[in-house]
């Protein structure tokens, strides 16, 4: 039988409960478990495909084209697992799902209700993605992690706790497994912790039927024993039950400090998890995977020379806008054992029109890109700060400042080529300017152009090297294979017609899509390292596998020749 472990949330939203799924997968998987994880968004959207970075963080995508929530990235990094699209539960999904089988008829005229028709398709969905693997064993999970998004108490994440009530019992309590999250907020001058707020928090979980096996306490500092002896007391649990989770250098961190807190033990009673039979070549897999967790992590603790990037997007006020692509830069420069530093441009704050309204930032902004040791422009949409962009790219170039442009990044470094080196003076996107009079990025003829949501050209696609680029920088940190697998989000492509012209000026399309038409890697022959890729490398960073596109970023940095 599947082990369910539910982590919801108290107190605010973005408390964590991400980091603390993905930590408690990591735990298990250092036991020598097979763990999937779900991700449960009570928001009304089908996926958060068409959602704002600057509103809800970044879009990640998986390998069948799910446009999904940051945190299923997260999950993916911690567990080293592939997941789909269905590991991601939306009410829009579910709603869709019941509307569909009341028009089919599947309910024989009976009156459809959130209770029981809503909460047993979310149950039904739970299972269904539980039984399904998530490595190349083929084998169902062992454990299903469960992440209940929003705050407990919201009006629309009810119908989902009602499930997972209604799920303690489906699947019995030796199964069954709830963490909640709370935040102990540290308040006056003399800091002290408050122990309110994660009261009122369990009060509403107890009131809605949901009893914790855990209450992990986020605060800035390590949580006071009196004051975890409070929650204790409060809360009806056991002092053991009290796991204090203080801010630390980094999330590689934090299985560290569930384990230290004794989690591991603590799981161990509570779901039986010795009663299942695990192979000894798995225990030994755990083993390994905990050594290099944690070598991993405490490296970071002995790392002094530093790597400046400038990151320079649309949606820097919000950095979970770019996550996975701050995780990329994270792998690359501990695994060339360097300490990175990003400085966040927002692109506009480049242009002229930002020396008239605020010559500060305007200012500041260019130290910042003039002072990185590398410069990254990263996917986005719509044209507000591209010239900024081109103007970084342009600074990048002339001035032999690594470079990687990813997906939009890519077009921009095309743009710019075209315009100052190949005499484009209008060249453009016509993303931005539909009439512009030379589109060097055009829209891909396939797309939908009446339908935004889920139309994109998503998910994994074949790239292959062309001949001739056996000498080029990125194929060699592929280690010169002819054909990867990497994962897109895009609908604008490079203009094909244009390619050759500025082939001629030196920039080089080294790898293209399987119909050799689509160019997917762009690459500058004399300079360190000026790259662009039209797919997302950053989507499947690991911590102990870094991208080979940002590991080159890196490298260039350091002054490594590649």
């Amino acid at each position: 039988m599947t082990k369910y472990i539910v982590v919801s949330g108290g107190v605010i939203s973005g408390i964590g409960k991400g980091v603390i799924a993905s930590s408690t997968g990591t735990l298990l998987k250092s036991l020598g478990l097979r763990v999937t994880a779900i991700k449960i968004d009570p928001y009304l959207n089908i996926d958060a495909g068409l959602m704002s970075p600057l509103d809800h963080g970044e879009v990640f995508v998986l390998s069948d084209g799910g446009e999904v929530d940051l945190d299923l990235g997260n999950y993916e990094r911690f567990l080293d697992v592939e997941l789909s699209r269905i590991n991601n539960i939306t009410t829009g999904k579910i709603y869709s799902e019941v509307i569909e089988k009341e028009r089919r008829g599947d309910y024989l005229g009976k009156t459809v209700q959130v209770v029981p028709h809503i909460t047993d398709a979310i149950q039904n969905w739970v299972e269904r993605v539980a039984a399904m693997p998530v490595d190349d064993s083929g084998e169902k999970p062992d454990v299903c992690i469960i992440e209940l998004g929003g705050t407990v108490g919201d009006i629309e994440s009810a119908p989902f706790v009602e499930a997972m009530r209604q799920f303690q019992f489906r699947v019995g309590q030796d199964n069954f497994c709830l963490i909640h999250v709370s935040l102990v907020p540290v308040v006056g001058s003399v800091g002290e912790q408050k122990t309110k707020p994660t009261q009122m928090s369990i009060r509403d979980l107890r009131g809605a039927g949901l009893t914790p096996d855990l209450i992990a306490c986020r605060s800035s500092k390590p949580l006071d024993e009196s004051v975890a002896s409070k929650i204790s007391m409060f809360c009806h649990v056991a002092p053991e039950q009290v796991l204090a989770v203080h801010d630390v250098a980094s999330v590689y961190h934090v299985p560290m400090l569930m384990r230290e807190n004794g989690v591991i033990d603590f799981f161990r009673r509570r779901l039986r998890l010795d009663d299942i039979d695990i192979p000894k070549e798995r225990l030994q897999a755990g083993d390994l995977v905990w050594q290099k967790w944690t070598a991993l992590a405490k490296s970071q603790e002995r790392l002094f020379e530093t790597t400046t990037i400038a990151v320079v997007g649309k949606y820097t006020s919000l950095h979970d806008s770019y996550i996975s692509v701050v995780k990329a830069l994270e792998h690359a420069t501990l695994a060339c054992q360097r300490k990175l530093c990003i400085k966040w441009i927002e692109a506009t704050d480049l242009e002229n029109d930002a020396l008239k309204s605020d010559p500060l930032k305007f200012h500041e902004s260019w130290k910042d890109l003039c002072s990185a040791d590398g410069v990254l422009v990263p996917g986005g949409f719509g044209n507000r700060g591209i010239e900024g962009m081109i103007l970084a790219a342009k600074w990048a170039r002339e001035n032999k400042i690594p470079y990687l442009g990813i997906c939009l990044g890519m077009q921009i470094a095309v743009i710019e080529f075209a315009r100052h080196v190949c005499d484009m003076a209008n060249a453009n996107s016509a993303e931005f300017f539909p009439d512009c009079e030379t589109p060097v990025v055009v829209y891909m003829p396939e797309i939908s152009k009446t339908h935004m949501g889920g139309t994109m050209r998503l998910g994994v696609r074949p790239t292959l090297f062309q001949p001739g680029s056996e000498s080029s920088k990125v194929r060699k940190l592929y280690d010169n294979k002819v054909e990867i697998d990497e994962r897109y989000r895009h609908r604008y492509e490079i203009n094909p017609t244009l390619v050759s012209t500025m082939e001629e000026k030196g920039l080089r399309f080294v790898a293209k899509d399987d119909t050799g038409d689509r160019m997917e890697i762009v690459e500058l022959d004399d300079h360190p390292y000026f790259v662009g890729c039209q797919f997302h490398p950053e989507y499947l960073t690991r911590p102990l596998k870094p991208c080979p596109t940002f590991l080159g970023l890196i490298k260039a940095t350091v002054g490594e020749q590649l």
